[in-house]
């Protein structure tokens, strides 16, 4: 199936500002690219692309006073099925797990695993290890959290969320992320497209999405808890601890963002 995806966002400055973007389909699905998602700026101005600690691709640019936009398109040919599981979903003893995932164990910005862990042993401590345990956490996450753009708050935390019950899908990851990591299981934090692919009609409006991946098994394995159900047409874009490391953008001076839509549809024959 080819898969369209892509966004356009505008922002107002008032002088020129630095801003730091991640923007880009992840380099883990450059086997599906049939077009790449090129960032185009209007007014031009100077790019420069580096890879974080996590190997998300950023983009550097520093915008001029007035309105700056940017976009991007790209069509992957993915499959047309929805996301299989893993062969296998055993929890690795904390000693036995590779070193790149002992970051993924600990507490980070919007992820507060000493204030959750007692809530999570309670909850899932007889929940079988590994992934049956995370399941059992996205479950609960799902059924705890009230989905609701207007709960939508840019400093809410895994904490906050637990207690609130109110959120939007970030909110869902982070708290999912939270009580996995409470539980010894890795976890990171993941953005990016989902289409609505093979869900009822009508479709929402559409927006850019977050969930996570636990490492059980043997290797990441994706698990989204907002949804809780397999989907077509997932496109990471970027990962890591939590939202503050995977940030749209970063902009450092006074902006206002003015425009923003994202599209990730099948391509029409």
């Amino acid at each position: 199936m080819k898969l369209r995806v892509g966004y356009e966002l505008s922002y107002e400055c008032e002088q020129d500002t630095p801003m730091m973007l991640m923007l880009s389909t992840h380099y883990s699905r450059v086997q599906e690219v049939v077009s790449a998602d090129l960032l185009v700026v209007d007014p031009p101005v100077a790019i420069r692309q580096y890879r974080d600690g996590f190997g998300n691709l950023c983009s550097r640019l520093v915008a001029p006073p007035g309105r700056i936009t940017m976009s991007t398109t790209a069509l992957l040919d993915i499959s047309d099925q929805p996301e299989a599981r893993e062969p296998y979903g055993y929890q690795h003893p904390v000693d036995e797990l590779p070193d790149e995932c002992m970051v993924f164990l600990l507490g980070s910005r919007y992820c507060e695993t000493d204030l959750l862990s007692d809530i999570a042993w309670k909850l899932f401590d007889k929940a079988p290890p590994g992934r049956d345990r995370v399941q059992a956490i996205c479950d609960f996450v799902h059924g705890h959290i009230v989905f609701g753009y207007e709960f939508a708050r840019p400093t809410k935390t895994a904490w906050q969320a637990y207690h609130e019950k109110r959120g939007v899908c970030r909110d869902f990851a982070h708290l999912a992320v939270a009580l996995c990591r409470a539980m010894n299981i890795p976890a990171r934090y993941c953005t990016g497209y989902i289409s609505d692919v093979g869900e009822p009609l009508p479709y929402g409006t559409m927006d850019f999405a977050a969930w996570f991946e636990a490492y059980v098994g043997g290797c990441w394995q994706t698990f989204d808890p907002r949804n809780n159900v397999a989907r077509i047409g997932r496109v990471l874009m970027a990962r890591g601890r939590d939202a503050a490391d995977v940030a749209l953008s970063n902009t450092f001076g006074p902006v206002k963002l003015v425009n923003f839509t994202v599209h990730c549809a099948p391509e029409e024959a």
